[in-house]
């Protein structure tokens, strides 16, 4: 690649993007027992916007700095009928790499981007969390990752999330989009059906 900036999509926390500054900055984000290290350059992302991609969104895991509740993932199978939304922010290779270490608790992750735009992704730690690598295609002349967990959706249990960590997903998405439209996006979602009443789910969104 001789591109210096690539895009960032996230469909979890990093959502919101008081919460992905922190891995960016440093810093303890709202609702986690964590705090971040930050990337080693600091600086804002150039650009941020809205996305959507065509891979389901599920929880699952246990995440101790989220109460030990679910957290998001993609699955590895694109769908065409599938919309999971997406901000995208515009930053440095360098610091995307350090993003996907601090989400994969610092293990050293190398791997060539190039390999991942070729292949569309690419697993660098089997029993990483957020150990695959996902190439979504281009925006404005820089590329699309994302990473997700290298197993199928079908591999996996589904784990009811925290309201803290659903609420910081809330909170990034009430920039552009309705109660209601976060209420019919979350209610039909794997982690979710089943786990949130209804009324429940409806207090975390309004």
């Amino acid at each position: 690649m001789t591109d210096k900036y690539v895009w960032y999509a996230s469909y979890g926390s990093n959502i919101n993007t008081d919460r992905f500054l922190c891995y960016i900055q440093g810093g303890k984000p709202k609702g986690s027992s964590k705090v971040e290290t930050g990337c080693k350059d600091p600086s804002p992302p150039i650009a941020s916007s809205t996305f959507t991609m065509n891979y389901p969104l599920y929880f699952a895991k246990e995440a101790a700095k989220w109460e030990s509740g679910g957290v998001g993932f993609i699955g590895i199978t694109q769908d065409p009928e599938c919309k999971t939304y997406s901000k995208k922010y515009l930053i440095t290779i360098e610091q995307f790499i350090d993003v996907v270490v601090q989400e994969n608790n610092g293990i050293p992750v190398n791997i060539d981007l190039n390999d991942v735009i070729k292949n569309g992704s690419k697993v660098f730690r089997r029993n990483a969390w957020y150990g695959n690598i996902m190439y979504l295609g281009e925006d404005k002349g820089h590329p699309i990752f994302t990473f997700t967990a290298p197993w199928n959706i079908n591999e996996v249990e589904y784990k009811k999330p925290s309201h803290a960590y659903l609420r910081t997903i809330i909170e990034g998405l009430k920039d552009h989009y309705s109660n209601d439209e976060i209420y019919r996006y979350f209610e039909t979602k794997d982690g979710i059906k089943g786990h949130y009443t209804p009324d429940e789910l409806k207090r975390v969104i309004f």
